[in-house]
């Protein structure tokens, strides 16, 4: 059995036919029925009814058409996913993806190659999904060991604490570690930015653990837990009853963006290159 014979079936039956299949099929009426006939035998069983006048699928034939149009559709999306590299970029992350820089990212890029569909996945791992084929190029903020990708240092973003709404802390411009090290602090171990060691050992504050963006803003905004986060997840992630205030003794955390070294997405280049002008642009409208 082939796959020919399948595209065969399907064909005759839609096309209602042997003389239109094969034109269909773009062989001949003898191959079209050849390879009918070789399915046949290698299932065993009779496929179709014909007569002079009509052509009608057999009880058993009714049941082949419908896996073989399953199969074929498989195929197809097979081949199209493997085919797809030159046409669509995905571009992974954890959280917040570019910040505020996210939407023209997507403009530019839909501007500028538009025959490159652009897909932004989130996706909960320490590579941005990279790692596990899940996308071409992936954003990281967590800390990650760099070696295993190629990677470019995009920007570096300052440190923002989550707080309650009612915080009594919201009503400063801005705080410090100090002010944090007696809450219990909300983090995601696997792919966030923030551990303990921002504070000395012994100042170090709670810690409850979460896997999700939305997990640990319904934890803030509980008023249970405060957050440490880059500045992206302000802009991205606003939300009712969590408010941010700059954090300004904490380091800032670097964002890079990463891909496999050995078998680049021929878009790689065009991707960094935008990348670099947008932050680039924000860089020079701030000074």
């Amino acid at each position: 059995m082939d796959i020919r014979q399948l595209r065969c079936l399907v064909e005759i039956v839609d096309s209602g036919t042997f003389t239109d299949a094969a034109i269909e099929l773009g062989i001949s009426q003898a191959a079209v029925s050849r390879n009918l006939l070789a399915l046949e035998r290698e299932l065993g069983v009779r496929l179709l009814h014909r007569t002079s006048r009509s052509l009608t699928p057999t009880t058993a034939g009714v049941r082949v058409l419908a896996r073989a149009r399953h199969i074929l559709a498989e195929l197809d999306e097979l081949v199209a996913e493997a085919t797809s590299g030159h046409t669509r970029l995905r571009v992974g992350h954890a959280w917040s993806a570019f910040g505020s820089h996210t939407r023209e990212f997507q403009r530019r890029w839909a501007a500028n190659h538009p025959g490159v569909e652009l897909q932004l996945i989130r996706t909960n791992t320490t590579t941005g999904g990279l790692a596990e084929g899940l996308c071409d190029l992936a954003v990281v903020r967590s800390h990650l060991d760099l070696r295993r990708f190629a990677h470019v240092l995009l920007t570096q973003e300052q440190r923002y604490c989550a707080l309650p709404a009612d915080d009594p802390l919201t009503r400063k411009r801005s705080v410090t570690l100090d002010q944090l090290r007696d809450r219990t602090l909300v983090i995601d171990r696997r792919t966030g930015s923030t551990t303990a060691d921002l504070w000395p050992e012994d100042a170090r504050p709670a810690l409850e653990y979460t896997q999700d963006v939305d997990d640990w803003l319904a934890a803030i905004a509980s008023g249970r837990c405060v957050g440490m986060t880059p500045q992206a997840t302000t802009t991205q992630y606003r939300r009712d009853g969590v408010t941010y205030r700059p954090v300004r003794d904490a380091p800032p955390v670097d964002v890079h963006l990463i891909w496999n070294r050995e078998d680049p997405h021929p878009a790689t280049e065009a991707a960094v290159g935008l990348l670099r002008k947008l932050y680039q642009e924000s860089s020079s409208s701030t000074r």
